[in-house]
């Protein structure tokens, strides 16, 4: 009952957080007249609400399951609450790789969800590769990817220096940035959404096996390695189609899977969906403060969870002697 009251509350939560973020911005207006116009199809203003601020809107809701999801498996694969897209380097080497295609192959730029799963896979294979000895650590991996995130942190930067002239169109996206999206970046970001949501969703039995310990996965038959790296392929996926089109937005999976896990418990059959649908509303709520708090300037979105996530992180550092799950 605990638990369809909270996929009830977060339901609701998502139903105003939509009609908020469509009301608000540079033209306010009433819900009412949005609706009929919508149906219509008649004035500017609502041209502009229909091209401009609902893909916006859609953007936001999807990246904000992907990010909470893929921190959900991370933190699965990794037993640790602190296992994060962004810490971890995976959201690094999407963003590496997707700048590199933004400013050296812009004729390429519709490919980007692609090129963000290879620079996260790679990333991803890397943190892997200096983890190992002799079976993968979680701890080990949790090293490696704030190194890897590191080096790849300072690899954009060196980008950034060197092609500084042609970093105009780029630098909101580096910061993290929903605005200007169509409903074209919704169609291709939607179908690999859908993939890996799905993806996701059918490996919480082995998620909550990984849950339990490597000992205890091992004795129920469960090829911990071979799991490992399937359940982190499907989160740097997430993670990384989601990051090459909207840039690095961190703390999202970090923050979303912890508080999902206090008030829905560690049952990845439910914590993944439940995830989904509270890092959706969390990032629409973001975007929308960070489009209306200083208006007509616009904050972007990794900004505001930047300020937002920083405290919770050093919240997770304070209780970092307690067991992941409990």
């Amino acid at each position: 009952m605990k638990k369809i009251s909270a996929f009830s509350i977060v339901g609701i939560a998502l139903i105003l957080a939509i009609i908020l973020a469509i009301s608000v911005g540079s033209i306010n207006l009433p819900i009412k007249d949005i609706v009929m116009g919508l149906i219509r199809g008649e004035g500017g203003q609502i041209g502009i609400i229909r091209d401009i601020r609902l893909p916006r809107i859609v953007i936001a809701l999807i990246v904000g399951a992907n990010l909470s999801v893929a921190g959900v498996l991370l933190q699965a694969v990794m037993r640790n609450p602190l296992a994060d897209p962004g810490i971890t380097g995976i959201s690094s080497g999407a963003s590496v790789v997707a700048l590199i295609v933004m400013l050296y192959r812009p004729d390429a730029i519709h490919t980007l969800p692609l090129f963000g799963f290879i620079g996260g896979f790679l990333a991803c294979i890397l943190i892997y590769g200096l983890a190992w000895k002799n079976g993968i650590s979680a701890m080990r991996i949790v090293l490696a990817g704030v190194a890897v995130n590191a080096v790849l942190g300072g690899f954009s930067g060196m980008l950034s220096i060197l092609n500084s002239e042609r970093l105009s169109g780029v630098l909101t996206w580096l910061n993290g940035n929903i605005g200007n999206k169509s409903w074209q970046d919704v169609s291709v970001l939607g179908i690999y959404t859908l993939i890996g949501l799905v993806a996701s969703y059918l490996l919480f039995k082995n998620c909550n096996l990984l849950a339990l310990g490597d000992k205890a996965a091992k004795s129920l038959g469960l090829n911990v390695n071979i799991q490992r790296l399937v359940i982190s392929a499907v989160g740097v996926f997430l993670a990384g189609t989601a990051t090459s089109i909207v840039g690095v937005i961190g703390f999202m999976g970090l923050a979303i899977p912890h508080i999902s896990r206090l008030i829905v418990g560690s049952d990845h059959k439910i914590l993944i969906p439940f995830s989904a649908l509270m890092g959706a509303v969390v990032l629409l709520l973001a975007d929308t403060l960070g489009r209306t708090i200083m208006n007509p300037y616009e904050i972007p979105v990794g900004i505001v969870m930047a300020i937002l996530g920083g405290p919770f992180f050093l919240y997770l550092l304070r209780k970092g002697d307690e067991h992941y799950g409990s």
